[in-house]
Order: C-alpha cells, then structure tokens, then sequence
C-alpha cells in the first residue's frame, strides 16, 4: 500500500497500484445531475485526471480552479476530470459558484471506485489522495503525481508539459504496453492444463488448488470490520474485473474462492484476479 502524508501525519493508501505503461481499470463515478460515468465517456481523448480531499479545502478550490484555467489553453484533444469524494449536488454548487466550464466535476462517493481501482482511497479518512495523472487516448497512464503531502498543491507546469509530451507521442507501441485485466470468457473456453496450473500457481502466493478446478485462499485480520473492510475492496474490483469469486466472511477471516464457471475450471482469469486480491489486501 502507498503512503502519504496530512500535515505531517502518516497516512494509508487502499487499493490497486498504478503503473506507467499499463491499461488504466473502469471506474464508475457520479456526475451533478447524478448519472454514471465510466472511462469510456471519454474514448478517443487524451485525458488529464486530477483527485483531491474536499472542494471545501482551500487548496483542492483552487486545484480544480487551475485546471480550469489550463484547461483553456489545451488541445481539443484532451479532457480533464476533476474526482472526489465530495457530494455530486457540492460539486454542482461549486461549478455553478465558480463559472468551472472546462473541466468534468465527479464524485466518487457512491462506490469508491476510482479510489480502489486507482490506489487513491485513503484508509484513514476515507478520502481520495491529492493527484494527476495523464491517460492516453488508448487508456495507457503515461503519467501520475501522487503528491506526498496531502495539503500541498500539484506540480502544474510538469503536468501540462506530460501532456504536450502525450500529445506529440500519440501510442506507446503494443509491445510495450502493460495489462492486468481480465478478458471475457465464451462459453466452450477451455480451462487450464495440470501444468499451466501449477506454473501460474507459483506466481501468486498463499494459494492453494481444489480437485484442479477452483483456487483459494483465506485472509485474516485483527477484527470484524478490517475483514468487511477487506471484503469491500476485493468486490470492487472484482466488479471492475467482470470476474466474482465467491467471498465467505466469518470474524476475522475472509475466504475467496475463485473459477471460471464457463470453462468448467480454471482461466487465466482466476490467477490475474487472485494476483489482484493479493495486491490489495497484502499491499504488494
């Protein structure tokens, strides 16, 4: 897990850990007049994304009121969003108030989902982390500044420069290009070899393999609500994923199952999702 700080207090950061070059996970956020967003709202453009703690804080004002400023002087090609955790109908009062035009306000209040799938959810505050990324127009992170100490403002003129850099080097090549994500299964796919398991099997730790069709593993923690807390993360990204293990709570222990019932067995799939859920709960 990431860490940052508040005013000098250590803070936590949930979730899965970005990395540059990789394909950048969906995300279900909320607009001002309470519709769901999603990253393909934003398909074909080079996307600027900004997160913060509060619009009610001094600096996260005048964080969205910069990149609305900047927004002005970009390329039509590319779109900014402004996420936190802030309710949709603040976020309407705060664009109203303050003429934004340029930039995309969402909230992250109803799921987490950008918080978890991006690595911003603050544990201690249950807020998002002060950041900026850049997405390329094929959804590859080209860029991201986490900022270190929650109460200071982004590096705005390395963000705009990133930018520039995006725009005039469109695509990474294929090759170079990372993904973690699971791919939709058909039906009739076929599941895996007793070798291809146990290959897979050693890249993710703590795993065990039932009657060569479903993967599990159990996790502890220190008290109910860390495993409900745990339980929480895991769905969320397991519906980002499209891929839902079966999750038994008990006190202090959370056991997650995991295969591909349209292969009868399991998938590449199952070993990406069980490498996913090992990220987030063991912060690796």
């Amino acid at each position: 897990m990431g860490k940052i700080t508040f005013k000098g207090k250590p803070l936590t950061l949930k979730g899965l850990k970005l990395k540059k070059r990789e394909l950048v996970p969906d995300f279900r956020l909320v607009s001002g007049n309470l519709e769901e967003v999603t990253l393909s709202n934003f398909e074909g453009k080079v996307k600027i994304f900004t997160t913060f703690l509060s619009l009610d804080t001094k600096v996260c004002d005048l964080q969205v009121k910069e990149f609305n400023k900047r927004a002005s002087e970009l390329s039509d090609e590319v779109v900014i969003m402004a996420v936190s955790k802030d309710l949709p109908f603040a976020q309407d009062r705060f664009c109203q108030a303050n003429n934004i035009q340029n930039v995309h306000v969402l909230s992250d209040y109803r799921y987490s989902s950008f918080g978890i799938n991006y690595g911003l959810l603050i544990k201690e505050l249950n807020l998002l982390a002060r950041s900026v990324m850049v997405i390329d127009k094929n959804d590859i992170l080209r860029y991201l500044q986490v900022v270190e100490e929650a109460t200071n403002a982004p590096d705005y003129e390395e963000v705009i420069k990133k930018v520039e850099e995006v725009l005039a080097n469109a695509s990474l090549p294929a090759e170079t290009r990372l993904s973690k994500h699971c791919t939709p299964c058909q039906s009739g796919t076929p599941p895996l070899s007793e070798d291809k398991i146990k290959e897979r099997l050693s890249e993710i730790s703590g795993w065990e393999v039932i009657e060569s069709r479903r993967l599990r593993k159990e996790f502890r923690r220190d008290n109910f609500s860390e495993v409900k807390d745990l339980l929480d993360l895991v769905s969320v990204i397991a519906q980002q994923q499209g891929h839902h293990p079966a999750l038994t709570l008990t006190y202090k222990k959370l056991k997650v199952t995991l295969t591909t019932h349209t292969a009868g067995g399991l998938t590449d799939n199952d070993f990406i999702m069980a490498s996913l859920i090992n990220e987030v709960a063991e912060g690796k």
